[in-house]
């Protein structure tokens, strides 16, 4: 079956070869080519080089979880040389965090030279449908990246580098982005570029198969409700809008839950864009794979013997034991995880468990493993046949519905309506079968359910518990601040062979053991030293990390 969207198709070129001249600029707001966007098919190559960086390993295929290890969901599962992301000893140079702090600036940098270009184009004429769409994507894709800077290297006391092309009226001048004085102002520009996406992009449902998987208006005010729960760490008040962006969402733009949990996940393309969908990473498998390496990353490492699986990314017995309080079997951690002895599809054999990769934890995460079960399911296109590119037939989420339920419900929660997130998060455990909350939620419910349903996706948990210790909930407060100052533990079997091994113990995960007690100071990232010297000093080093 021919892939039709933008996410696996168009970019899969991109992903595998360099971006267009015009994206690789000689120095910041310089491009090579200077005469740019005469015609659609310009304006399209142009906002497809802002996604393409998403994909790859330096940010959603690899990188951007690793710093996942300092919570205590998932392990290695390899050994890696980045002990500091786990153990909150950070000094802002380890590979994965210099990586992907330059890959969302070169998104931002160029997305504001698309901007800028095509305002000027408007200034003089109307720009044409595709274009005015792409104004849109650009403006999207500014606050994509954007927000990803800004929450995790900004505080209240500190902001991040940014700025506009367009607020130069001569043209950039080339100079050094301005650190903002707090992270809320940089939340206050990234809802002004949310807000002009909304503007300029269609709906969801306006896009032809070929253009599914671009930013539409529905995963805009998605956006807007996860900065608005953010910017809530530093101003209580901006939970109103956050109830505001997700009831807008609901009723202005239809979304809604999957009809079951297992759809999310699913590599049939007729549950492939559900009213869950918002925004995520479209992936396929075939000759030329497209979408990001994730679900290979953390398959067993070589696969038994059948596919190039990478062995990394592992879940802990602690998200086991989170999700197992829900029953053994539920449909929620069967979906997410593999145990020991569980049964499923690989290849179009019914196998059953078990794990040889270098650290052993026991488990293996299962949510993005339907592509894998079909029978010649590289040949079948279903998984990518160049097993170092292990793309699949999964949409890998960043934002889908649930989250914005489980954001409301939290909402709701700090302003005093438990009864209201208590059916937002029932209208959760009810999608997957799971028993609802009797009585009225609490803060333990709202952490239970946003750990179990968001589990190994990057909706980042590490930052859902550094915001909760900062929430001034108590009760919030004592299990987020429980969690990163445990050491994860794992399934230690004495014979990790068999799938029946019965000899089995659980105790800390075997690497990066010596973690450092969680300060208030490293909500944020350090900044790299690299950035810090090349701006001369004008970028300052965050709060903690100085000498």
């Amino acid at each position: 079956m021919k892939v039709k969207y933008i996410l696996a198709s168009v970019l899969a070129t991109a992903m595998l070869s360099s971006c267009n001249d015009f994206l690789d600029p000689q120095s910041e707001g310089t491009p090579t080519t200077t005469k740019y966007f005469v015609n659609d098919n310009q304006a399209i190559d142009a906002i497809d080089g802002l996604y393409s960086p998403i994909h790859q390993e330096g940010l959603f295929g690899r990188e951007m979880f690793w710093e996942q290890g300092a919570a205590c969901d998932v392990v290695w599962g390899r050994t890696r040389g980045y002990s500091d992301l786990a153990t909150f000893k950070y000094t802002g140079d380890e590979s994965p965090l210099k990586t992907t702090y330059n890959n969302l600036m070169q998104v931002i940098s160029r997305s504001n030279w698309v901007i800028e270009k095509l305002l000027e184009k408007k200034s003089s004429t109307t720009l044409t449908a595709i274009e005015t769409r792409s104004l849109g994507e650009a403006y999207f894709m500014r606050a994509f990246a954007h927000f990803y800077i800004a929450y995790r290297y900004g505080t209240d006391k500190q902001g991040v580098p940014f700025t506009r092309y367009e607020d130069y009226p001569g043209g950039y001048d080339n100079s050094i982005p301005k650190q903002q004085t707090s992270v809320v102002d940089n939340y206050k520009y990234i809802i002004e570029d949310l807000d002009n996406a909304v503007e300029n992009l269609p709906k969801f449902e306006e896009y032809s198969a070929d253009d599914r998987g671009r930013a539409h208006k529905a995963a805009a005010v998605a956006y807007k409700a996860k900065v608005y729960a953010y910017w809530a760490t530093w101003d209580k008040s901006q939970w109103q809008n956050v109830i505001t962006m997700v009831n807008s969402l609901e009723n202005d733009y239809g979304r809604d839950l999957a009809p079951e949990f297992d759809d999310v996940f699913s590599s049939d393309f007729s549950k492939f864009w559900t009213k869950e969908y918002l925004f995520g990473i479209a992936g396929n498998g075939g000759d030329t794979p497209g979408g990001s390496e994730f679900p290979g990353i953390v398959l067993e490492n070589k696969g038994w013997g059948i596919y190039n699986g990478w062995g990394q990314n592992k879940p802990s017995y602690d998200i086991y034991e989170e999700m197992v309080k829900d029953g053994e079997n539920n449909a929620r951690i069967k979906r997410s995880l593999l145990e020991y002895g569980q049964e499923f599809e690989f290849f179009g054999q019914k196998r059953k468990f078990y794990s040889s990769s270098d650290i052993e934890a026991g488990f293996m995460i299962n949510k993005y493993m339907d592509a894998f079960k079909y029978e010649n399911a590289d040949k079948a296109g279903y998984v990518s046949t160049n097993g170092d590119w292990p793309t699949s037939r999964v949409n890998l989420p960043l934002i889908r519905f649930a989250d914005m339920l489980l954001l409301r419900a939290e909402a709701y929660l700090a302003s005093g309506k438990a009864d209201l997130a208590t059916a937002d998060l029932n209208r959760i455990r009810t999608r997957s079968h799971l028993t609802p909350i009797a009585g009225t939620a609490t803060w333990t419910d709202l952490y239970h359910e946003r750990r179990c349903e968001l589990a190994f996706e990057f909706s980042d948990h590490l930052y859902d518990i550094k915001r909760w210790y900062h929430s001034g909930a108590e009760e919030i407060k004592e299990l987020a601040s429980k969690e990163l100052n445990a050491h994860p533990r794992v399934r230690h079997y004495t014979d990790r062979s068999k799938w029946d091994c019965k000899e089995v113990s659980v105790g800390d995960y075997e690497d990066y053991k010596n973690k450092a007690q969680y300060q208030d100071y490293m909500i944020a990232f350090p900044y790299p030293s690299t950035e810090i010297t090349k701006s001369g000093g004008a970028l300052k080093q965050n709060e903690g990390y100085t000498k």
